[in-house]
Protein backbone atom coordinates (compact mmCIF):
# COMPACT_ATOMS: atom_id res chain seq x y z
CA UNK A 1 0.00 0.00 0.00
CA UNK A 2 2.63 2.33 0.62
CA UNK A 3 4.72 1.68 -2.29
CA UNK A 4 0.91 2.27 -4.31
CA UNK A 5 0.88 5.46 -2.25
CA UNK A 6 4.60 6.66 -3.46
CA UNK A 7 3.95 5.86 -7.26
CA UNK A 8 0.19 7.83 -7.08
CA UNK A 9 2.32 10.92 -5.34
CA UNK A 10 5.47 10.53 -8.01
CA UNK A 11 2.51 10.36 -10.82
CA UNK A 12 1.13 13.39 -9.07
CA UNK A 13 3.77 15.08 -8.86
CA UNK A 14 5.04 14.93 -12.24
CA UNK A 15 1.85 16.67 -13.48
CA UNK A 16 3.04 19.98 -12.11
CA UNK A 17 6.87 19.65 -13.61
CA UNK A 18 8.13 22.20 -15.56
CA UNK A 19 11.07 20.86 -18.22
CA UNK A 20 14.89 22.13 -17.53
CA UNK A 21 16.03 23.58 -20.90
CA UNK A 22 17.15 26.90 -20.38
CA UNK A 23 20.64 28.34 -20.39
CA UNK A 24 22.23 31.82 -19.44
CA UNK A 25 21.62 33.62 -22.77
CA UNK A 26 18.31 32.29 -22.73
CA UNK A 27 17.57 33.78 -19.32
CA UNK A 28 19.24 36.83 -20.03
CA UNK A 29 17.11 37.18 -22.88
CA UNK A 30 14.07 36.92 -20.95
CA UNK A 31 15.22 39.50 -18.56
CA UNK A 32 16.16 42.27 -20.93
CA UNK A 33 13.04 40.71 -23.15
CA UNK A 34 10.62 41.37 -20.33
CA UNK A 35 11.51 44.75 -19.56
CA UNK A 36 12.22 46.34 -23.10
CA UNK A 37 8.89 47.43 -24.43
CA UNK A 38 9.53 49.67 -21.43
CA UNK A 39 11.96 51.44 -23.47
CA UNK A 40 9.56 51.89 -26.56
CA UNK A 41 6.65 53.56 -24.88
CA UNK A 42 4.95 53.91 -21.49
CA UNK A 43 7.95 55.99 -19.84
CA UNK A 44 6.77 59.49 -22.43
CA UNK A 45 3.43 59.83 -20.03
CA UNK A 46 6.02 61.11 -16.98
CA UNK A 47 7.18 64.17 -19.47
CA UNK A 48 3.59 65.17 -19.77
CA UNK A 49 3.58 65.46 -15.56
CA UNK A 50 7.39 65.77 -14.57
CA UNK A 51 8.93 67.53 -18.08
CA UNK A 52 12.36 65.86 -19.30
CA UNK A 53 14.62 67.26 -16.75
CA UNK A 54 12.03 66.31 -13.72
CA UNK A 55 11.75 62.66 -15.00
CA UNK A 56 15.33 62.51 -15.89
CA UNK A 57 16.07 62.59 -11.94
CA UNK A 58 12.70 60.66 -11.06
CA UNK A 59 14.53 58.11 -14.17
CA UNK A 60 17.84 58.12 -12.05
CA UNK A 61 16.37 57.14 -8.45
CA UNK A 62 14.51 54.39 -10.25
CA UNK A 63 17.38 53.09 -11.82
CA UNK A 64 19.11 52.87 -8.31
CA UNK A 65 16.49 51.45 -6.74
CA UNK A 66 15.66 48.56 -9.44
CA UNK A 67 19.92 47.85 -9.19
CA UNK A 68 20.12 47.40 -5.51
CA UNK A 69 16.55 45.92 -5.69
CA UNK A 70 18.01 43.10 -8.14
CA UNK A 71 21.41 42.84 -6.70
CA UNK A 72 19.58 41.45 -3.42
CA UNK A 73 16.66 39.75 -5.28
CA UNK A 74 19.42 37.51 -6.44
CA UNK A 75 20.49 35.97 -3.62
CA UNK A 76 16.20 35.41 -2.92
CA UNK A 77 16.23 33.84 -6.79
CA UNK A 78 19.52 31.72 -6.46
CA UNK A 79 18.57 30.32 -3.13
CA UNK A 80 15.07 28.96 -3.98
CA UNK A 81 14.82 28.59 -7.57
CA UNK A 82 11.13 28.16 -7.86
CA UNK A 83 8.35 28.85 -10.52
CA UNK A 84 6.72 31.30 -7.93
CA UNK A 85 9.33 34.07 -7.63
CA UNK A 86 8.49 35.87 -4.83
CA UNK A 87 5.28 33.69 -3.72
CA UNK A 88 7.95 31.50 -2.47
CA UNK A 89 10.61 33.38 -1.41
CA UNK A 90 6.99 35.18 0.78
CA UNK A 91 5.75 32.65 2.36
CA UNK A 92 9.42 31.01 3.21
CA UNK A 93 9.53 33.93 5.25
CA UNK A 94 6.35 34.88 6.42
CA UNK A 95 3.60 31.70 6.15
CA UNK A 96 1.07 30.81 4.05
CA UNK A 97 -0.26 35.10 4.54
CA UNK A 98 3.15 36.00 3.32
CA UNK A 99 2.90 34.19 0.14
CA UNK A 100 -1.13 35.47 -0.48
CA UNK A 101 0.15 39.09 -0.54
CA UNK A 102 3.11 38.47 -2.76
CA UNK A 103 1.77 35.93 -5.29
CA UNK A 104 -1.39 38.07 -5.58
CA UNK A 105 0.48 41.31 -5.78
CA UNK A 106 2.86 39.67 -8.40
CA UNK A 107 -0.01 38.33 -10.56
CA UNK A 108 -1.05 41.91 -10.57
CA UNK A 109 1.92 43.48 -12.16
CA UNK A 110 2.62 40.07 -14.80
CA UNK A 111 -1.49 39.99 -15.71
CA UNK A 112 -1.91 43.81 -15.97
CA UNK A 113 0.95 44.73 -18.22
CA UNK A 114 0.56 42.68 -20.94
CA UNK A 115 -2.68 44.48 -22.24
CA UNK A 116 -1.30 47.70 -21.85
CA UNK A 117 1.89 46.40 -24.17
CA UNK A 118 -0.85 44.88 -26.27
CA UNK A 119 -2.41 48.51 -26.74
CA UNK A 120 1.03 49.67 -28.21
CA UNK A 121 1.16 47.18 -30.78
CA UNK A 122 -2.16 48.07 -32.03
CA UNK A 123 -0.84 51.47 -31.79
CA UNK A 124 2.29 50.68 -33.88
CA UNK A 125 0.43 48.55 -35.95
CA UNK A 126 -2.75 51.28 -36.39
CA UNK A 127 0.59 53.77 -37.76
CA UNK A 128 1.05 50.92 -40.65
CA UNK A 129 -2.72 50.12 -41.27
CA UNK A 130 -4.88 53.33 -40.56
CA UNK A 131 -8.10 51.04 -41.17
CA UNK A 132 -7.30 48.20 -38.23
CA UNK A 133 -8.78 48.83 -34.62
CA UNK A 134 -6.00 48.75 -32.13
CA UNK A 135 -7.86 46.50 -30.06
CA UNK A 136 -8.68 43.93 -32.16
CA UNK A 137 -4.72 43.96 -33.28
CA UNK A 138 -4.18 43.72 -29.31
CA UNK A 139 -6.20 40.51 -29.35
CA UNK A 140 -4.86 39.31 -32.16
CA UNK A 141 -1.10 39.31 -30.60
CA UNK A 142 -2.42 37.46 -27.26
CA UNK A 143 -3.97 34.69 -29.52
CA UNK A 144 -0.44 34.50 -30.90
CA UNK A 145 1.76 34.66 -28.46
CA UNK A 146 -0.25 32.57 -25.96
CA UNK A 147 -0.26 29.67 -28.86
CA UNK A 148 3.82 30.10 -28.95
CA UNK A 149 3.94 30.31 -25.16
CA UNK A 150 1.91 26.94 -24.74
CA UNK A 151 3.85 24.92 -27.75
CA UNK A 152 6.85 24.46 -25.42
CA UNK A 153 9.35 26.81 -23.18
CA UNK A 154 12.60 26.16 -25.05
CA UNK A 155 10.99 27.38 -28.56
CA UNK A 156 9.81 30.34 -26.61
CA UNK A 157 13.13 31.02 -25.11
CA UNK A 158 14.77 31.17 -28.07
CA UNK A 159 12.45 33.47 -29.83
CA UNK A 160 12.14 35.69 -27.17
CA UNK A 161 16.16 35.76 -27.46
CA UNK A 162 16.14 36.65 -31.10
CA UNK A 163 13.37 39.36 -30.90
CA UNK A 164 15.23 40.81 -27.79
CA UNK A 165 18.45 41.37 -29.99
CA UNK A 166 16.69 42.75 -32.93
CA UNK A 167 14.86 45.21 -30.57
CA UNK A 168 18.31 46.46 -29.24
CA UNK A 169 19.08 46.61 -32.70
CA UNK A 170 16.26 48.86 -33.34
CA UNK A 171 16.54 51.09 -30.74
CA UNK A 172 20.33 51.79 -31.40
CA UNK A 173 19.16 52.43 -34.94
CA UNK A 174 16.93 54.79 -33.28
CA UNK A 175 19.55 56.45 -31.71
CA UNK A 176 21.59 56.73 -34.84
CA UNK A 177 18.84 58.02 -36.72
CA UNK A 178 17.69 60.85 -34.73
CA UNK A 179 21.51 62.12 -33.58
CA UNK A 180 21.55 64.54 -36.50
CA UNK A 181 19.20 66.49 -35.29
CA UNK A 182 20.02 66.53 -31.77
CA UNK A 183 19.79 69.73 -29.73
CA UNK A 184 20.06 69.55 -26.38
CA UNK A 185 17.84 72.96 -26.00
CA UNK A 186 14.51 70.89 -27.52
CA UNK A 187 15.58 68.33 -24.53
CA UNK A 188 15.73 71.24 -21.86
CA UNK A 189 12.99 73.84 -23.09
CA UNK A 190 9.65 73.14 -20.47
CA UNK A 191 12.12 70.65 -18.91
CA UNK A 192 10.72 71.34 -15.25
CA UNK A 193 6.87 70.08 -15.82
CA UNK A 194 6.34 72.66 -18.53
CA UNK A 195 8.33 75.16 -17.19
CA UNK A 196 12.13 76.55 -17.83
CA UNK A 197 13.22 76.86 -13.73
CA UNK A 198 12.77 74.55 -11.27
CA UNK A 199 9.95 75.36 -8.96
CA UNK A 200 8.21 73.35 -5.99
CA UNK A 201 5.58 72.47 -8.53
CA UNK A 202 8.43 70.10 -10.03
CA UNK A 203 8.76 68.19 -7.11
CA UNK A 204 4.75 67.44 -7.73
CA UNK A 205 5.26 66.42 -11.09
CA UNK A 206 8.54 64.30 -10.24
CA UNK A 207 6.76 62.44 -7.86
CA UNK A 208 3.44 61.83 -10.33
CA UNK A 209 5.86 60.37 -12.61
CA UNK A 210 7.48 57.22 -10.71
CA UNK A 211 5.37 54.47 -12.25
CA UNK A 212 6.36 55.70 -15.64
CA UNK A 213 9.84 55.85 -14.71
CA UNK A 214 8.97 52.18 -13.00
CA UNK A 215 8.15 50.72 -16.17
CA UNK A 216 11.32 51.31 -17.83
CA UNK A 217 12.52 48.30 -15.59
CA UNK A 218 9.16 46.42 -14.49
CA UNK A 219 9.09 43.10 -14.69
CA UNK A 220 12.67 42.11 -15.03
CA UNK A 221 11.99 40.20 -11.49
CA UNK A 222 10.28 37.64 -13.75
CA UNK A 223 13.58 35.92 -14.81
CA UNK A 224 12.96 34.37 -11.12
CA UNK A 225 9.81 32.96 -12.66
CA UNK A 226 11.73 30.38 -15.28
CA UNK A 227 14.44 28.79 -12.57
CA UNK A 228 12.81 25.78 -12.52
CA UNK A 229 13.24 25.76 -16.38
CA UNK A 230 17.19 26.87 -16.06
CA UNK A 231 19.82 24.44 -16.16
CA UNK A 232 22.20 25.73 -13.92
CA UNK A 233 20.09 28.65 -12.03
CA UNK A 234 22.00 29.09 -8.91
CA UNK A 235 25.09 30.22 -11.66
CA UNK A 236 23.47 31.62 -14.65
CA UNK A 237 20.40 33.64 -13.20
CA UNK A 238 23.17 36.00 -11.05
CA UNK A 239 25.08 36.42 -14.87
CA UNK A 240 21.19 36.97 -16.59
CA UNK A 241 20.27 39.53 -13.93
CA UNK A 242 23.19 41.73 -13.46
CA UNK A 243 24.00 41.81 -17.13
CA UNK A 244 20.37 42.51 -17.51
CA UNK A 245 19.72 45.35 -15.44
CA UNK A 246 23.36 47.04 -17.01
CA UNK A 247 21.89 46.87 -20.26
CA UNK A 248 17.98 48.44 -19.77
CA UNK A 249 19.61 51.65 -17.68
CA UNK A 250 22.49 52.61 -20.91
CA UNK A 251 18.94 51.60 -23.08
CA UNK A 252 16.60 53.96 -20.87
CA UNK A 253 18.80 56.64 -20.63
CA UNK A 254 19.86 56.36 -24.43
CA UNK A 255 16.40 55.96 -25.56
CA UNK A 256 15.08 59.08 -23.52
CA UNK A 257 18.00 61.85 -24.28
CA UNK A 258 17.72 60.85 -27.66
CA UNK A 259 13.95 61.22 -28.09
CA UNK A 260 13.49 64.20 -25.92
CA UNK A 261 15.88 66.38 -28.04
CA UNK A 262 15.15 65.25 -31.51
CA UNK A 263 12.25 68.10 -31.71
CA UNK A 264 9.46 69.31 -29.22
CA UNK A 265 9.23 66.74 -26.95
CA UNK A 266 5.78 67.51 -25.89
CA UNK A 267 3.94 66.23 -29.08
CA UNK A 268 5.53 62.86 -27.30
CA UNK A 269 3.98 62.91 -24.04
CA UNK A 270 0.70 60.80 -23.02
CA UNK A 271 0.90 58.91 -26.54
CA UNK A 272 2.17 55.14 -27.62
CA UNK A 273 4.16 55.65 -29.78
CA UNK A 274 6.90 58.37 -29.11
CA UNK A 275 9.65 56.89 -30.82
CA UNK A 276 8.09 56.55 -34.38
CA UNK A 277 6.93 60.30 -33.71
CA UNK A 278 10.42 61.48 -32.49
CA UNK A 279 11.67 60.42 -35.86
CA UNK A 280 9.32 61.74 -37.69
CA UNK A 281 11.02 65.38 -36.46
CA UNK A 282 13.76 64.04 -38.10
CA UNK A 283 13.06 62.26 -41.46
CA UNK A 284 9.92 62.77 -41.96
CA UNK A 285 6.61 60.95 -42.35
CA UNK A 286 7.16 59.29 -45.50
CA UNK A 287 10.84 57.95 -45.25
CA UNK A 288 12.05 54.80 -45.42
CA UNK A 289 13.48 54.99 -42.08
CA UNK A 290 10.72 55.92 -39.94
CA UNK A 291 8.72 52.58 -41.31
CA UNK A 292 11.72 50.28 -40.69
CA UNK A 293 11.26 51.48 -37.24
CA UNK A 294 7.54 50.77 -36.89
CA UNK A 295 8.08 47.29 -38.08
CA UNK A 296 11.12 46.54 -35.42
CA UNK A 297 9.92 48.30 -32.97
CA UNK A 298 7.21 46.06 -32.94
CA UNK A 299 10.09 43.22 -31.41
CA UNK A 300 10.88 45.57 -28.90
CA UNK A 301 6.92 45.04 -27.39
CA UNK A 302 6.58 41.58 -28.78
CA UNK A 303 9.77 40.71 -27.02
CA UNK A 304 8.00 41.99 -23.80
CA UNK A 305 4.75 40.79 -24.45
CA UNK A 306 5.60 37.55 -24.99
CA UNK A 307 8.27 37.44 -21.80
CA UNK A 308 5.71 38.25 -19.01
CA UNK A 309 3.18 35.91 -20.45
CA UNK A 310 5.52 33.18 -19.72
CA UNK A 311 6.19 35.28 -16.23
CA UNK A 312 2.44 35.44 -15.67
CA UNK A 313 1.70 31.54 -16.20
CA UNK A 314 4.44 30.44 -14.27
CA UNK A 315 3.28 32.39 -11.30
CA UNK A 316 -0.60 31.43 -11.60
CA UNK A 317 1.17 28.03 -11.89
CA UNK A 318 3.03 28.03 -9.20
CA UNK A 319 -0.16 29.47 -7.36
CA UNK A 320 -2.36 27.06 -8.45
CA UNK A 321 0.05 24.50 -7.48
CA UNK A 322 0.13 25.59 -3.95
CA UNK A 323 -3.45 25.44 -3.46
CA UNK A 324 -3.65 29.27 -3.59
CA UNK A 325 -5.51 28.91 -6.54
CA UNK A 326 -8.09 26.40 -8.28
CA UNK A 327 -5.58 22.80 -9.07
CA UNK A 328 -6.53 22.62 -12.23
CA UNK A 329 -4.85 26.05 -13.16
CA UNK A 330 -1.22 24.21 -12.36
CA UNK A 331 -1.35 21.02 -14.99
CA UNK A 332 1.32 21.04 -17.59
CA UNK A 333 0.40 19.60 -21.14
CA UNK A 334 1.47 16.36 -21.60
CA UNK A 335 3.36 16.66 -24.74
CA UNK A 336 4.54 20.49 -24.20
CA UNK A 337 5.28 20.64 -20.64
CA UNK A 338 4.43 24.34 -20.58
CA UNK A 339 1.24 25.61 -18.16
CA UNK A 340 -1.24 25.72 -21.14
CA UNK A 341 -4.48 26.31 -18.68
CA UNK A 342 -2.07 29.13 -16.86
CA UNK A 343 -1.61 30.53 -20.18
CA UNK A 344 -4.76 30.95 -21.26
CA UNK A 345 -6.11 31.87 -17.85
CA UNK A 346 -4.16 35.30 -17.61
CA UNK A 347 -4.61 35.64 -21.26
CA UNK A 348 -8.32 35.92 -20.15
CA UNK A 349 -8.20 38.19 -17.74
CA UNK A 350 -5.81 40.33 -20.58
CA UNK A 351 -8.18 40.48 -23.29
CA UNK A 352 -11.25 41.44 -21.12
CA UNK A 353 -9.28 44.64 -19.64
CA UNK A 354 -8.35 45.50 -23.33
CA UNK A 355 -12.17 46.02 -24.09
CA UNK A 356 -12.98 47.44 -20.72
CA UNK A 357 -12.62 51.32 -21.44
CA UNK A 358 -15.74 52.41 -19.38
CA UNK A 359 -13.80 50.61 -16.68
CA UNK A 360 -10.15 51.15 -16.74
CA UNK A 361 -10.42 54.90 -17.75
CA UNK A 362 -11.00 56.99 -14.92
CA UNK A 363 -9.38 59.90 -13.03
CA UNK A 364 -8.38 61.90 -16.02
CA UNK A 365 -5.89 59.13 -17.43
CA UNK A 366 -5.93 56.87 -20.39
CA UNK A 367 -6.65 53.27 -20.81
CA UNK A 368 -3.00 52.84 -20.74
CA UNK A 369 -1.98 54.92 -18.28
CA UNK A 370 -4.34 53.09 -15.86
CA UNK A 371 -3.15 49.77 -16.93
CA UNK A 372 0.58 50.82 -16.48
CA UNK A 373 -0.12 52.11 -12.80
CA UNK A 374 -1.77 49.43 -11.69
CA UNK A 375 0.49 46.70 -12.87
CA UNK A 376 3.00 48.86 -11.13
CA UNK A 377 1.35 48.67 -7.77
CA UNK A 378 1.55 45.06 -7.78
CA UNK A 379 5.34 45.48 -8.80
CA UNK A 380 5.75 47.62 -5.59
CA UNK A 381 3.89 45.88 -3.38
CA UNK A 382 6.09 42.80 -4.32
CA UNK A 383 9.13 44.67 -4.19
CA UNK A 384 8.51 45.51 -0.70
CA UNK A 385 7.53 42.36 0.32
CA UNK A 386 10.47 40.38 -1.39
CA UNK A 387 13.19 42.88 0.54
CA UNK A 388 11.38 42.08 3.97
CA UNK A 389 11.70 38.47 3.25
CA UNK A 390 15.34 38.82 2.33
CA UNK A 391 15.95 40.63 5.90
CA UNK A 392 13.83 37.59 7.02
CA UNK A 393 15.35 34.50 6.41
CA UNK A 394 18.92 36.44 6.90
CA UNK A 395 17.96 36.10 10.36
CA UNK A 396 15.82 32.67 10.84
CA UNK A 397 17.50 30.94 7.97
CA UNK A 398 21.17 32.25 8.37
CA UNK A 399 22.61 28.71 7.21
CA UNK A 400 20.16 28.06 4.10
CA UNK A 401 22.33 27.80 0.64
CA UNK A 402 23.07 31.31 -0.60
CA UNK A 403 24.92 30.70 -4.04
CA UNK A 404 25.07 34.92 -4.36
CA UNK A 405 24.80 37.08 -1.65
CA UNK A 406 23.56 40.43 -2.14
CA UNK A 407 26.33 43.21 -2.27
CA UNK A 408 26.31 45.40 0.68
CA UNK A 409 24.31 44.06 2.74
CA UNK A 410 22.27 45.40 4.15
CA UNK A 411 22.54 48.87 2.51
CA UNK A 412 21.65 47.81 -0.79
CA UNK A 413 18.19 45.85 0.46
CA UNK A 414 17.62 48.98 2.59
CA UNK A 415 17.74 51.23 0.14
CA UNK A 416 15.46 49.21 -2.19
CA UNK A 417 13.00 48.82 0.83
CA UNK A 418 12.99 52.27 1.65
CA UNK A 419 12.66 53.46 -2.17
CA UNK A 420 10.20 50.99 -2.75
CA UNK A 421 8.15 52.36 0.03
CA UNK A 422 8.69 55.75 -0.97
CA UNK A 423 7.49 54.64 -4.44
CA UNK A 424 4.26 53.47 -2.94
CA UNK A 425 3.11 55.95 -1.02
CA UNK A 426 3.75 58.45 -3.39
CA UNK A 427 1.89 56.30 -6.01
CA UNK A 428 -1.72 56.03 -3.52
CA UNK A 429 -1.17 59.95 -3.09
CA UNK A 430 -1.14 60.91 -7.17
CA UNK A 431 -3.45 57.51 -8.25
CA UNK A 432 -5.60 57.47 -5.61
CA UNK A 433 -8.57 55.79 -7.84
CA UNK A 434 -6.25 52.90 -9.35
CA UNK A 435 -5.03 52.47 -5.61
CA UNK A 436 -8.42 51.85 -4.37
CA UNK A 437 -9.04 49.62 -7.09
CA UNK A 438 -6.07 47.49 -6.39
CA UNK A 439 -6.68 47.26 -2.75
CA UNK A 440 -9.72 45.90 -3.68
CA UNK A 441 -7.99 42.98 -5.92
CA UNK A 442 -6.32 42.21 -2.67
CA UNK A 443 -9.20 42.04 -0.07
CA UNK A 444 -11.19 40.09 -2.67
CA UNK A 445 -8.19 37.62 -3.22
CA UNK A 446 -7.71 37.82 0.28
CA UNK A 447 -11.49 36.63 1.37
CA UNK A 448 -10.85 33.40 -1.30
CA UNK A 449 -7.46 32.45 0.66
CA UNK A 450 -9.37 32.43 3.87
CA UNK A 451 -12.05 30.42 2.73
CA UNK A 452 -10.08 27.79 0.64
CA UNK A 453 -7.62 26.75 3.36
CA UNK A 454 -8.26 23.42 2.67
CA UNK A 455 -7.35 23.28 -0.85
CA UNK A 456 -3.94 24.23 0.59
CA UNK A 457 -3.38 21.38 2.91
CA UNK A 458 -4.59 18.65 0.13
CA UNK A 459 -1.95 20.17 -2.51
CA UNK A 460 1.00 18.34 -3.28
CA UNK A 461 4.02 18.78 -1.09
CA UNK A 462 6.44 21.46 -2.83
CA UNK A 463 9.91 19.44 -2.68
CA UNK A 464 11.63 23.02 -3.93
CA UNK A 465 10.72 24.75 -0.68
CA UNK A 466 11.42 22.24 1.86
CA UNK A 467 14.74 21.48 0.90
Amino acid sequence: MKSESNSQHIGKAMQHELKQTLGTWQLWGIAVGLVISGEYFGWSYGWATAGTLGFVITAIFIAAMYTTFIFSFTELTTSTPHAGGPFAYARQAFGPTGGYLAGAATLVEFVFAPPAIALAIGAYLHVQFPGLEPKHAAMGAYLVFMALNIVGVQIAAAFELCVTLLAIFELLVFMGVVSPGFRWSNFTTGGWSGANTFTMGSFHGMFAAIPFAIWFFLAIEGVAMAAEEAKNPKRSIPIAYVTGILTLVVLAIGVMVFAGAAGDWTKLANINDPLPQAMKFIVGEHSGWMHMLVWLGLFGLVASFHGIILGYSRQIFALARAGYLPEWLSKVHPRFKTPHRAVLAGGAVGIAAIYSDELIQFGGQTLTANIVTMSVFGAIVMYIISMLSLFKLRRTAPNMERPFRAPLFPFFPAFALVAAVICLATMVYFNFLVAIVFAIFLALGYVYFLLTRNQRDAAPSDVLLEE
